[in-house]
């Protein structure tokens, strides 16, 4: 009796030993299953979550806010080089109110020959410089304009003469849009700069273009403020050779003339010329009026011409109604102001287009925050997609391990992705197939159409 218990008690402990190395193993192997699902799982979260991040972001960054991260501000606020030009910002053109409008037209700049002056008004001793009127060329492609500056410490005044090449757009708009700031910085002819005369008054001013354009007439006036103007000098600028030429030789032409055949010294005497502008019918030459100073009445010393490199100075005339001039510069003038009527459709036309502009711009947001969206939804489901196929895999080799060996665990593996993938595509190939015969049958009923 005591040998049959105790025969029980071995075949009874021997059993319990075999059941718990058996539920060790099951409890291992289902242990260790659940940890990697679970760590599947978590990476997916994780990955879910960083990609609504994401999208969150980019569509809360779509209009520029205050919100950003540490990494995205440090981007934002490097150094960096400033741009040459600042843009202003927009402003609606159509909430400004009626301000009468100066309409312009564009007029000869030499008109009447020889009229062109500067006009220096008082506040150029408190401005320190003036800027004369421009000359544009014959064929509006760039502006000469004079600048005269003030130098406190003599009394003394020094000029210079710029260039502004012009802009595309229309004749007027072109001239209109001119700056100072756009002018190429070097001067093409500038005056004696010097400070130790004092009152000496220094200036340029442009009288008119050659026909061409070729070459600018100049005249440089030279005196003191004190006791008006001592010299006036005739310069020609060549814009082909970038130089420009005092035609000193008409003066001396005109002293030889009056002291020859007159008998007058006009060295002893004071007189002077002044510039007209280029002749008619021979473009390459200038004329110049020359004048004594009698105290009372101007005497008229005749109309001289001289080509633009100084030689062959000639006596044309002795009144200046009987000499033709070419004016081939012009100027921009005002000529009244713009209706109110023009005005005011002009500002509705402007608020059709703000509105146009702004509902297109409205569209084109909807449009780019809808794409945005949509890459996120396909990222979104090829992430659960990627997920749920990771997740088949591991289930489906958790079951193999229990019905076959480890040595044929790789193989059957691979054989059961096989066919899964197999699968997979012969479906895919199947729905091309389907909406393929869609398209056939779409375009047959096309041909029918087109046909009738």
């Amino acid at each position: 009796m005591v040998w049959c218990n105790l025969k029980k008690f071995v075949r009874l402990s021997v059993f319990l030993s075999l059941l718990i190395v058996v539920n060790s193993t099951i409890s291992y192997g289902a242990i260790k299953m659940d940890a990697r699902l679970r760590e599947l799982k978590y990476e997916h979260k994780v990955q879910k979550k960083d990609m609504a991040d994401s999208y969150a972001r980019k569509k809360m960054n779509y209009t520029p806010s205050g919100y950003m991260t540490v990494e995205e501000y440090n981007s934002l606020s490097k150094y960096t080089d400033q741009p040459a030009e600042i843009k202003a910002p927009a402003v609606k053109k159509s909430e400004s109110k009626y301000v009468p409008e100066p309409s312009y037209k564009i007029v000869r700049y030499n008109d009447p020959p020889g009229s062109p002056e500067l006009n220096i008004t008082r506040n150029f001793y408190k401005l320190k410089q003036y800027n004369g009127t421009g000359i544009i060329s014959p064929d509006i492609s760039f502006i000469v304009y004079p600048v005269v500056y003030y130098y406190p410490d003599s009394t003394s005044t020094a000029s210079d003469l710029f260039v502004i090449p012009l802009k595309d757009g229309t004749p007027i708009s072109r001239i209109k849009n001119a700056k100072a700031s756009d002018r190429i910085p070097e001067p093409i002819v500038s005056t004696e700069k010097s400070i130790d005369v004092d009152t000496a008054f220094r200036s340029l001013t442009p009288v008119d273009f050659s026909a061409d354009g070729r070459y600018l007439l100049i005249k440089e006036k030279i005196g003191s403020s004190q006791d008006g103007i001592w010299k006036t000098n005739s310069i020609v600028y060549d814009f082909v050779t970038k130089t420009s030429y005092n035609l000193c030789e008409i003066r001396d032409a005109i002293i030889y003339y009056w002291k020859e055949n007159k008998g007058l010294n006009l060295e002893e005497l004071r007189w002077d010329i002044y510039p007209i502008g280029f002749l008619m019918n021979e473009q390459d030459r200038i004329a110049v009026n020359a004048y004594a100073y009698t105290g009372n009445t101007p005497v008229n010393l005749g109309i001289w011409s001289v080509d633009v490199h100084g030689e062959q100075s000639r006596l044309i005339s002795f009144s200046q109604k009987e000499v033709e001039f070419s004016v081939n510069g012009f100027k921009l003038m005002q000529d009244g102001n713009v209706p109110k009527t023009i005005v005011k459709s002009e500002q509705k036309a402007l608020i059709r287009e703000e509105k146009s502009a702004a509902k297109t711009l409205k569209r084109k947001a909807k449009e780019d925050k809808n794409a945005i969206k949509r890459v996120y939804k396909e990222s979104a489901r090829e992430l659960d997609y990627q997920y749920k196929e990771e997740l088949k895999d591991l289930k489906k080799l958790n079951s193999l391990k229990g019905s076959t060996s480890e040595n044929d665990l790789p193989e059957a593996f691979k054989e059961y992705k096989i066919k899964s993938l197999d699968k997979e595509v012969k479906s895919l190939e199947k729905n091309v197939d389907k909406e393929q015969r869609r398209v056939d049958k779409i375009n047959k009923k096309l041909d029918e159409l087109t046909a009738d």
